[in-house]
């Protein structure tokens, strides 16, 4: 028996904008459609809680990476969190644990979950309306950098992605 695919999306939460917050939950329907595994840091905001409710509406895994020792601030589509207690550094642990990352949007704690991704020579997938984070990542690590417009061809890069891989 394989191992399952485990995709991360990150992205903001509290300063997670509408189209994050729409784009993250289909994406998270798509995921669990797929048969993969969602990976998120486990918040009930944002990005997190979005792409959280969409993979349970389809019936997927979802798995939180929290930060604290405590799961208070958990998405209720969390099916397996995993208390850290170590604050930021847990993005490491997000990376690291994903086949493949989504960067849904843009903000500090995303910013360093790429950069550790690509640090560690994961892919990443980025989708959002930044083109100047975009262009800094191509530029910083132009082959494991993919810009995508939509969630379809952010599930289509995600596909060849894991192909390739193999």
């Amino acid at each position: 028996m394989m191992r399952k695919i485990m995709i991360g999306v990150m992205g903001p939460g509290d300063s997670a904008t509408e189209i994050d917050i729409k784009n993250a939950y289909e994406l998270g329907k798509l995921i669990a459609q797929e048969g993969w595994i969602l990976l998120t840091g486990g918040s009930n905001v944002g990005v997190m809680d979005a792409a959280n409710k969409g993979a349970k509406e389809a019936g997927g895994l979802t798995i939180g990476i929290l930060p604290s020792n405590h799961t208070n601030n958990i998405s209720d589509a969390v099916d397996v969190a995993i208390l850290t207690d170590v604050g930021n550094a847990r993005n490491n642990i997000n990376v690291l644990s994903s086949d493949v990352i989504v960067a849904c949007g843009i903000g500090l704690g995303t910013i360093s979950e790429i950069a550790l991704a690509l640090k560690n020579k994961k892919p990443v997938i980025l989708l959002s309306g930044h083109p100047e984070s975009q262009q800094l990542f191509k530029n910083l690590s132009p082959n494991l950098t993919f810009v995508a417009v939509d969630i379809q061809e952010t599930i289509k890069r995600i596909h060849n992605l894991l192909k390739n891989a193999k």
